[in-house]
């Protein structure tokens, strides 16, 4: 017998349907690709700054007066080149260990002092926060979420239709769905949103006024760095593959040189960034 009725299944489809017309249309910044966006500007907000709080709490930031006065110049520098008008904050993490950063919706950016040696000098540090500003004002977070909700509305339906009684090949449906939609749906949009990262970046590091050939060369120390860990196959991972980012910034170059001659202020590779000394 159905979990469902048949009228409760229409219901649950409209939903969906009103869900998809009233928030599904999206453009990206600069590359102009299209988006299922599910989620309001609203909700995807608060949900940052909840994640936010919570960061602040569990993690240790760096206290070195001198780290947090660059990252967070380079960092309103992008933010302005933007022209995106969120609450910008920019925190370092004391975790030597950790080559990362990350954006959460809204604009709240932390930096790992882990990836300070890799960047090297301001514009690779701007490549970093070029990159991850850029997952904010593209609202990929709130694409992830929509792309989520739609592999699991699919999961749902799908067995739904099948009328799956039998608990085994129940449990065993879900498993090939789920590994399905990850690979097929989930993991292939990530990788996307990287390239698209990457994209945005390089021109809001160039119309800020930083060397955008830099972020070749940041990238290739991303790869040197990570060239002792164990790597997974592309097509099961949440990035692409150092080479083919690399060579996708490479053809980029020619369309954003001339915006970082054009930049108000040029900053080229600005600063070297000194060791950190959090206490």
């Amino acid at each position: 017998m159905s979990r469902w009725s048949s009228e409760t299944s229409k219901k649950f489809i409209l939903v969906f349907v009103f869900l998809f017309l009233l928030y599904g249309c999206a453009t990206a910044p600069v590359t102009g690709r299209k988006q299922l966006i599910l989620v309001d500007p609203q909700t995807e907000i608060k949900l940052g700054l909840q994640a936010y709080e919570e960061i602040l709490k569990k993690e240790k930031l760096c206290n070195d007066p001198t780290i947090n006065a660059l990252v967070q110049r380079v960092g309103m520098r992008i933010a302005k080149a933007s022209g995106k008008n969120y609450d910008w904050e920019f925190k370092v993490i004391d975790k030597p260990e950790s080559i990362n950063a990350f954006c959460l919706p809204g604009g709240k950016v932390f930096v790992y002092t882990g990836i300070l040696p890799v960047a090297q000098n301001e514009a690779g540090l701007a490549t970093v926060l070029a990159h991850e500003i850029a997952h904010a004002i593209a609202r990929h977070g709130a694409e992830r979420m929509s792309i989520a909700m739609v592999a699991a509305f699919g999961e749902v339906l799908a067995a739904e239709l099948l009328d799956l009684n039998n608990s085994r090949t129940r449990e065993l449906f879900m498993a090939a769905y789920g590994l399905g939609a990850t690979v097929g749906l989930i993991l292939p949009y990530s990788r996307k949103q990287e390239y698209e990262a990457d994209t945005i970046g390089l021109y809001l590091m160039a119309k800020a006024g930083y060397d955008p050939r830099e972020a070749i060369k940041f990238w290739e120390r991303m790869r040197q760095a990570a060239s002792g860990r164990r790597k997974i196959p592309e097509f099961l991972s949440t990035h692409p593959a150092d080479g083919k980012r690399i060579q996708a910034l490479k053809n980029l170059l020619p369309q954003v040189l001339p915006i970082y001659e054009k930049a108000e202020h040029k900053y080229g590779l600005g600063e070297k960034i000194p060791e950190p000394h959090c206490r």
